[in-house]
């Protein structure tokens, strides 16, 4: 048992507890903040390392053993998914120092942003298919408060919608919970993956996937269940948004592929197939928004919906491979959906729009915002050696491999329409002549470039790593296709 599995939990727990009692002491939320997303970049790489030289971590709590109590348990695509996402938080952190506003500051952002993170790292980290939804539950309250922070009209409209939608598909997991413990008779995620084997996959099961598909569907914006997302990930602030983007989805990304690699992998014609048709219709979809709209904020946005059926295509598919090339994609997409989001904020922060037929010319005035834009959409789009690639080529020769060359095809192809999409921001924002903007800017662009140019870096360093990062990967692949794995660190058995 590795007692150090609790500290990227307990970590933004405390924190968010103490900055409470500093919230109108700006310059000492700052400095608390900073020092404990340091600890928490370095607990949750100190697990990653563990998880790599030692197997999978876990910790029973209270001392009950597993399954009968709860577990925390830090496999190598849980540890991965901690660490960039407490790189990501730092990241979003330090942009916020510069542009979230002192009203925002005053009212308890910097202690309800680790709430966010406290409830991102314990979904990722629980055993325990109940403390699932509660860490979710935790997630989705720290969202609703930063989407509502600042009170303007499209906020507080979306922030309705959000709260509705997040509400009923809360109500439908409690219910799935409900039906899944009535047939198998625990919560604990190894036994009630064992249980399943014993008994196959009969009817109730499969009705119980797709249960948790709609479930998990909403939360991760699948096909047809995305319709809350362009709207409410369009009102917050840019580091709100980037933290949205980057790593709200990818926790109903990440529940999706943990049950349907853990739990229901026994009878997959129906179920996994029907994952691999929504995911094809996520990507569509997702493209089809990107390429139509003309407004920044709008075409990343649409961008996290492709990604999204990229990755939940590579589980559909459920080779070791493609699972590979999920997980590359999904840790590439955290990092470069964060990026953008951020060099968009710097943009409309100093233009006052987002519009892209309102601006030209900002190449002359800020080349490295333009220059680091043009590396991020080159990763987006998937241009070798960039993050994107690696992730990509392994979804798509699995899916060849397996015989779906339509949605390989599609896969394939969607890459092409991403590029065009962020490429027509870079043409028409960037390159023609300048333009006079109402707005000023209020702070210099060099400040807020730093966290954005930082992650393009790790997204570069990330593709061109892919053969030295691969054996890690596929450790975490390795778990997701041989649950087995799961279970005996578990329940040790």
């Amino acid at each position: 048992m590795n007692s150090l599995i609790i500290l990227p939990i307990l970590i933004p727990l405390l924190t968010g507890i103490i900055l409470i009692f500093f919230s109108k002491n700006i310059p000492v939320q700052k400095l608390i903040s900073v020092i404990s997303s340091l600890l928490m970049v370095l607990s949750a790489l100190y697990l990653a390392v563990a998880v790599y030289q030692d197997g999978i971590q876990t910790m029973n709590l209270s001392n009950w053993e597993a399954p009968f109590g709860i577990t925390l348990v830090s496999d190598m695509l849980s540890a991965l998914l901690v660490l960039t996402t407490s790189v990501i938080a730092l990241a979003c952190l330090l942009y916020s120092f510069r542009s979230i506003g002192k009203e925002r500051e005053s009212f308890f952002y910097y202690p309800v942003f680790f709430f966010l993170v406290l409830g991102i790292n314990g979904a990722f980290t629980t055993g325990d298919i109940f403390n699932l939804f509660v860490f979710f539950e935790v997630m989705l309250m720290a969202s609703y408060v930063l989407l509502v922070l600042g009170g303007t009209k499209i906020q507080l409209r979306e922030t309705i919608k959000y709260i509705l939608v997040n509400v009923i598909s809360s109500a439908l997991f409690v219910i799935a919970v409900a039906y899944l413990y009535s047939v198998v008779g625990t919560l604990n995620m190894a036994h009630i993956s064992e249980r399943i084997s014993q008994i196959g996959q009969p009817g109730i099961v499969t009705v119980i996937a797709v249960f948790f598909l709609l479930v998990f569907g909403i939360k991760g914006a699948i096909f047809p269940l995305y319709f809350w997302l362009p709207g409410s990930y369009y009102a917050p602030p840019a580091p709100v948004m980037a933290m949205f983007g980057a790593l709200l989805t990818k926790v109903g990304v990440y529940s999706i592929t943990r049950t349907y690699t853990l739990f229901f992998y026994h009878d997959t014609g129906y179920t996994h197939g029907l994952l691999e048709i929504l995911s094809i219709f996520t990507i569509i979809v997702g493209v089809i928004g990107a390429i139509a709209y003309s407004d920044v904020k709008k075409i990343i946005i649409y961008n996290v919906i492709v990604a999204v059926g990229v990755i939940l295509f590579g589980v559909a598919t459920l080779t070791e491979e493609s699972l590979a090339g999920s997980v590359f994609y999904l840790i590439h997409d955290m990092i470069i959906k964060a990026a953008l989001f951020l060099l968009i904020g710097i943009i409309v922060k100093n233009t006052g729009t987002s519009s892209i037929k309102k601006m030209g010319g900002l190449i002359h005035q800020y080349p490295g915002l333009a220059w680091t834009f043009f590396i991020a959409a080159l990763a987006l789009g998937g241009i070798p050696p960039l993050s994107g690639f690696a992730g990509k080529v392994l979804i798509v020769r699995s899916g060849l491999e397996s015989g779906n060359y339509w949605g390989a095809g599609i896969v394939l192809l969607s890459s092409l329409f991403v590029l065009f999409s962020v490429m027509k921001i870079f043409i028409n924002v960037f390159w023609g002549s300048p333009r006079a903007y109402r707005q000023q800017e209020l702070v210099p662009a060099k400040w807020l470039l730093a966290a954005p140019a930082v992650l393009t870096a790790f997204a570069v360093l990330y593709g061109l790593g892919t053969e030295a990062l691969y054996p890690i990967i596929s450790l975490a692949a390795e778990t997701l296709s041989n649950p087995e794995i799961y279970i005996n660190a578990v329940l040790k058995e």
